[in-house]
């Protein structure tokens, strides 16, 4: 199967990568975290990051060797990071492959077309903190994440990535939850909340 066809070295970072060669960089990381004992996922990090302030003297939920997982946090730093970097400098101007439909369903409920974009400004952009229903979308979104991360013990990263691939029962029911979830916010919820 030929993935990338003359394409220059530049083109081969920034470009769309297939699913089989991303999934098999996880999947290899994956077995690496598996080998070293080590179990990844983002939402743990704030449980670190609250740790490493000392509240655990008062809180025993954040009591505990916070120093066993440096390393992740050294993964969220490569991920800021990382993140920064692609998107200032690995970019290219071409549009984000979506459906004319989904445009049109988003359009008409106010949100713009992507033009050379990843997100939205209508949902990311600086604008949003002009307006108190918004700045109340992300103070409840972020409580219920939050919140749900927690009480499902862990995000959909420690969940769909480490917790499938270590065959755990639990993560199967967060994934299938998440995706639920997920489901009903696309198609019911959040066309209410944008009209």
């Amino acid at each position: 199967m030929v993935i990338f066809v003359k394409k220059n070295k530049m083109e081969i970072i920034s470009g769309t990568w297939h699913w089989a060669i991303s999934g098999f960089l996880i999947g290899l990381i994956m077995l690496s975290l598996i080998y070293f004992g080590k179990v990844f996922g983002m939402s743990s990090n704030l449980r670190t990051l609250c740790s490493m302030t000392g509240v655990g003297k008062k809180v025993p939920f954040f009591d505990w060797d916070w120093k066993a997982q440096r390393w992740n946090l050294v993964v969220v730093a490569g991920t800021m990071l990382g993140g920064f970097f692609a998107s200032h400098y690995l970019s290219n101007d071409t549009n984000v492959a979506i459906s004319e439909v989904t445009i049109q369903k988003l359009q008409n409920i106010g949100i713009e077309a992507p033009n050379s974009k990843l997100l939205p400004d209508a949902l990311f952009g600086n604008n949003l903190f002009q307006s108190p229903k918004m700045i109340l979308f992300l103070l409840v979104g972020g409580v219920l994440i939050g919140f749900g991360s927690r009480y499902a013990g862990g995000c959909t990263s420690g969940h769909a990535i480490s917790g499938l691939s270590n065959l755990q029962l639990p993560s199967l029911k967060a994934v299938i939850g998440f995706f639920v979830g997920g489901l009903i916010m696309v198609h019911f919820i959040f066309p209410l909340l944008f009209k």
